[in-house]
């Protein structure tokens, strides 16, 4: 009798225990699920490597770097290329946590595609640059509805958000709105609302940016 209930013991501790363990997991599982689905942002960059992005000219100028992208050095951009919305959105929101280092200029590209060579030529920039000599500021549609204004300073984390709802784009910096830009109907071009990927610019060799927090939520067509 004494040895069959120290068999039964341990089994009766599992048995106790496990009931225990089991519901936690699955209530943090589920918790973790449903704020995914609540919020519906989905991280494009992993803040480890480049997993998911493709760069172009000058791949060497982009790193990575205490879970940031460092953008440094000549020309180059790096276009997302990853899995999610097989890396080709029309209406969508894109935020990145930015940091500009002084006289730095760089971009995040919209409704853009890989091209080897040059500034992309689909798709609309969305400005990066706080001192640089570019008088198109952070926050600027670039060449078609600009900013002239500052809003934040360099070596200063902040977060710069672009909305896309069909012919409409609305920039945030710091959740502010600075740029509210419409689309006339009569734009023709490449460079022009459409659907495509993002990217990131990295300008000129002087120009140093950081960026992290790389997401996006897309958004009903």
């Amino acid at each position: 009798m004494k040895n069959t209930i120290l068999l039964l013991a341990p089994a009766l501790m599992l048995a106790c225990a496990s009931p225990k363990s089991s519901v936690n997991s699955a209530s943090s599982s589920a918790s973790t699920s449903t704020t995914r689905k609540a919020d519906g942002w989905q991280m494009l960059f992993n803040g480890k490597n480049l997993d998911g992005w493709k760069a172009a000219e000058n791949p060497a100028t982009f790193s990575v770097q205490d879970g940031a992208i460092v953008v440094f050095g000549p020309r180059a951009h790096l276009f997302y290329d990853g899995p999610i919305g097989n890396h080709n959105f029309k209406n969508f929101e894109w935020k990145a946590t930015v940091k500009t280092m002084p006289g730095a200029n760089s971009g995040m590209f919209i409704h853009t595609d890989y091209q080897e060579t040059g500034w992309p030529s689909k798709g609309y920039e969305i400005q990066v640059n706080q001192t640089h000599t570019d008088w198109r500021k952070t926050g600027s549609v670039y060449a078609v509805q600009d900013v002239k204004e500052v809003f934040v300073k360099d070596e200063e984390w902040y977060t710069e958000s672009i909305t896309v709802q069909g012919k409409h784009v609305t920039i945030r910096v710091n959740d502010k709105v600075i740029n509210d830009y419409t689309e006339a109907e009569t734009m023709t071009g490449t460079k022009k609302l459409s659907s495509g990927t993002v990217a990131i610019q990295g300008h000129d060799p002087k120009s140093k940016i950081f960026y992290k927090d790389v997401m996006i939520r897309v958004l009903p067509d």
